[in-house]
């Protein structure tokens, strides 16, 4: 099975697929003033969740708690450092701690406290540094929204349409990006009046109306930064529930 591109990495916790990412770009400049309806709402969306431009410039501190169908939780602590290319990652899991860093000064991964594990200990929390690369473009991709919709690589359609998403008023944009960033359509939803992302979704063949759709509920300040509380997954065919991750504590900090 050929790994989707960075755009498809959402999937990768669910589906069972990988990616390459993007995270370098993840503090880049900001495009020129926008001239689409696409566009300046994109931007406004972007003023409203990161009015003082932390992502890329500041070091956010995320705690996550991830619920899956079988009734599991997996409790998992981010550091996210994209304008230095730094990450860090720890998970409780089944009873035991996975942990890893990635930066310029290399790989760094410990199992319970030690950096000596085998392969099959180091499976269930794909404990590689190849594995920490996913899990870094994974949560980079996922908590930099919508600031990522400005990184190069990003095709957004011009248009605005208005639609009903969940059940509640939403602004639709169309989103495709260029090869080799990935090759999947996707869709963002924004609240009218303040123009906060409130889900998404994704197809990998439009037509056959396969993917995922994701839902975003409340808000967790981060500094001035305005996260989502809970982000929930389903599948399109058949709306089957796939998990909900809920942030329960973020702060900007070293």
């Amino acid at each position: 099975m050929r790994p989707p591109r960075l755009p498809a990495l959402v999937i990768c916790l669910f589906t069972g697929l990988w990616t390459s990412g993007l995270w370098t770009l993840a503090g880049a400049a900001p495009a020129a003033e926008p001239g689409s309806a696409a566009d300046r709402l994109v931007a406004r969306s972007v003023a409203f969740h990161d009015p003082d431009g932390l992502w890329g410039n500041a070091v956010l501190h995320l705690h996550i708690e991830e619920s899956r169908p079988d009734g599991s939780v997996r409790e998992t602590e981010l550091r996210l450092d994209p304008g230095r290319g730094r990450f860090g990652w720890r998970r409780q899991q089944d009873g035991r701690e996975a942990e890893g860093s990635l930066g310029p000064d290399g790989c760094h991964l410990a199992l319970d406290g030690s950096p000596e594990f085998s392969p099959e200990e180091g499976e269930p929390f794909r404990l590689s540094c190849e594995g920490l690369e996913l899990w870094r473009d994974y949560y980079g991709y996922l908590w930099g929204l919508p600031m990522k919709l400005r990184d190069p690589g990003v095709e957004i359609d011009p248009e605005v349409t208005e639609v009903d998403f969940a059940g509640r008023p939403a602004l639709e944009i169309r989103v495709a990006y260029r090869e080799p960033v990935g090759s999947d359509v996707w869709y963002f939803y924004f609240a009218p009046e303040t123009a906060a992302l409130v889900g998404y979704r994704f197809y990998h063949d439009e037509e056959v109306g396969d993917g995922e759709v994701i839902t975003l509920e409340g808000e967790t300040r981060v500094g001035r930064l305005r996260l989502p509380a809970s982000r929930s997954w389903r599948t399109h065919q058949g709306d089957r529930y796939l998990g909900t991750d809920t942030l329960t504590e973020g702060r900007v900090g070293r």
